[in-house]
């Protein structure tokens, strides 16, 4: 390519490609003549841009987690600082519901190729915040208010936020499993967080009430939280 612009844009569709191969044909379809035939060029150019197919399933991995990072930015704020965190939970769901292969190759659930994501592939080089971190931020954030707020006991912010990631992220990957069925987010996730969050120290009255504000603003907005224009 003439410009890095150029390289830039057809890395970009690159990926974009593969992703679409995921939703449709599962982490089998990512094979380096798939990815390049879609967007109508030879194998050659997933080797010039990213040097093999690893660091294309490593850039894949990537905007997994941006993604995930904008449903997650894309949750309004509030002065229930619990309830944002319950609604969360749904807008992580939701992101994963919409590609399950994206999903599971963002987390190294999936091994493409033989190729598996795992945490260090998607950290900065460079030492600033990889896109796996970015995602948690949000998290960490929501839980460090509820802590200052006094909703959750004093702890340690990052391990009481690893605590529910781990809960979501759980029953996240079971659902796309084939377990629990329609009827799991009200059954097991809502309850699930519940009891995360009454074990980090909210009472039961608020932990009810903030249930019932995050099912609220989720109906509100048709279970369709997305992120924001320009994103």
């Amino acid at each position: 390519m003439s410009t890095g612009e150029d390289k830039d844009d057809v890395r970009g569709r690159l990926v974009e490609a593969a992703i679409r191969l995921l939703a449709d044909n599962g982490p089998e379809a990512l094979q380096a003549r798939k990815v390049a035939a879609e967007i109508g060029a030879s194998t050659m150019a997933v080797y010039t841009h990213f040097g093999g197919m690893g660091e294309l399933i490593d850039a894949v991995g990537r905007e997994g987690f941006r993604r995930l990072s904008a449903s997650l930015d894309a949750v309004p704020s509030s002065d229930d600082t619990v309830a944002d965190l319950f609604t969360m939970a749904l807008a992580y769901r939701r992101t994963a519901l919409e590609n399950p292969h994206l999903y599971a190759v963002t987390f190294g659930l999936s091994a493409p190729g033989g190729r598996r994501v795992t945490l260090s592939d998607i950290t900065d080089p460079h030492g600033k915040t990889g896109e796996g971190l970015t995602a948690f931020g949000f998290l960490l954030d929501a839980t460090t208010r509820a802590i200052d707020a006094g909703r959750f006991r004093p702890a340690d912010p990052l391990v009481a936020a690893a605590q529910l990631w781990s809960a979501v992220h759980g029953y996240v990957t079971l659902e796309i499993s084939g377990h629990f069925g329609e009827t799991g987010v009200e059954l097991i996730l809502r309850p699930l967080n519940a009891t995360i969050a009454l074990g980090l120290g909210d009472t039961i009255e608020k932990t009810t009430r903030s249930l019932q504000r995050s099912t609220h603003t989720w109906q509100q907005a048709g279970g369709n939280i997305h992120p924001r224009s320009g994103d």
